[in-house]
């Protein structure tokens, strides 16, 4: 799903993104939104020159353009569970650990997946393949329990299907 970063050209990535969305507000997400989706996450580098190059539009048209720190794209960036500033492994396995996905057989779930995987919650397995990473809520609270794997959403999971689930990424 994810590019290596090191094939890329974080500079043209970068600029193309926010020449594409422009230098405002409402086009902060999706500009990250693009740097996290060529890259897997979003590189410190990025932040700086994402602010930059907002910033040079900015002087272009001001009416248009508000300026912003690198601060408050870092804080978006942390923020939204879609986003990531660290790097993470090729997938991305969310699990949804509100109370009605405990409920309704959560916790079995999560204790089954941290031990296929075997990882905790924040952790990428030495190869690279798996992120695990505990949400709060993803919004389907009727198909709990629910996980999260990359953009692929799988609700009512039992333990026992988890290993067909995982099988389906490289």
């Amino acid at each position: 799903m994810f590019k290596i970063a090191e094939e890329k050209n974080l500079v043209a990535i970068v600029e193309a993104a926010v020449e594409k969305h422009g230098a405002h507000a409402d086009a902060f997400i999706p500009i990250l939104l693009e740097i996290n989706h060529e890259f897997g996450y979003i590189p410190g580098e990025a932040i700086r020159l994402a602010r930059k190059k907002l910033h040079d539009l900015h002087g272009k048209s001001p009416e248009d353009h508000i300026l912003v720190s690198e601060g408050q794209l870092y804080g978006l960036a942390s923020f939204y569970h879609m986003l990531h500033t660290e790097k993470t492994g090729r997938h991305m396995v969310q699990f949804c650990e509100s109370a009605p996905c405990h409920v309704q057989g959560g916790r079995e779930l999560w204790k089954s997946i941290q031990q296929t995987l075997n990882l905790k919650a924040g952790e990428t397995d030495s190869e690279g393949r798996f992120t695990l990473k505990t949400v709060s809520c993803l919004g389907v609270c009727g198909v709990g329990p629910v996980v999260l794997i990359d953009d692929d959403l799988y609700g009512n999971v039992a333990p026992e299907q988890l290993a067909d689930i995982l099988a389906k990424y490289e």
